[in-house]
């Protein structure tokens, strides 16, 4: 028999919608490139099961790392589950592959967008999107600082700034 459900988890249903929203930035970046001046900031934790980060970098970063997608990225694959993308590190590229479920935080600063989420490791500790500055920046330089959409202290994101006037 099915398990009834007994209460609506929105939080959850937000986080995934919200995850979805990224996805869908992915897999238009996946299919022609950044339009114009977009670029990504995303915040993944690389201690999250699935998430692959060569030993190099996990070294460095053995529980959070940021990167950026601006100029210099290649191989780009987005899928239901995550992506997986190369970029250079030090002169050296290097491929990430990046659950969703591990993403704490992706932010668009040329559109002034920015997205935190809860992660959950195998511990059943819950992680928040991180407020630190990137923790390593690909070789395409640095951006400007992404605002932070946590400091609104009603923590409300309103799409109305978003719809296209009439």
């Amino acid at each position: 028999m099915e398990d009834r459900i007994t209460q609506f988890a929105y939080d959850q249903m937000v986080e995934r919608a919200l995850r979805g929203v990224m996805r869908e930035a992915l897999l238009v970046t996946e299919r022609q490139g950044l339009p114009g001046q977009h670029h990504f900031y995303i915040t993944f934790r690389t201690d999250h099961p699935g998430a692959v980060v060569p030993p190099r970098l996990k070294s460095q970063h053995p529980d959070a790392m940021t990167i950026v997608l601006q100029n210099q990225f290649w191989d780009l694959a987005v899928n239901e589950e995550g992506f997986v993308v190369s970029l250079s590190f030090g002169g050296r590229r290097e491929r990430l592959e990046v659950p969703f479920e591990s993403v704490t935080a992706f932010a668009d600063p040329h559109a002034t967008f920015g997205l935190q989420f809860h992660v959950t490791l195998d511990d059943g500790v819950e992680e928040e999107g991180s407020e630190d500055e990137p923790s390593e920046t690909p070789d395409s330089g640095t951006a400007p600082a992404v605002p932070d959409p946590s400091t609104d202290p009603n923590n409300v994101i309103t799409l109305d700034r978003f719809r296209k006037k009439p």
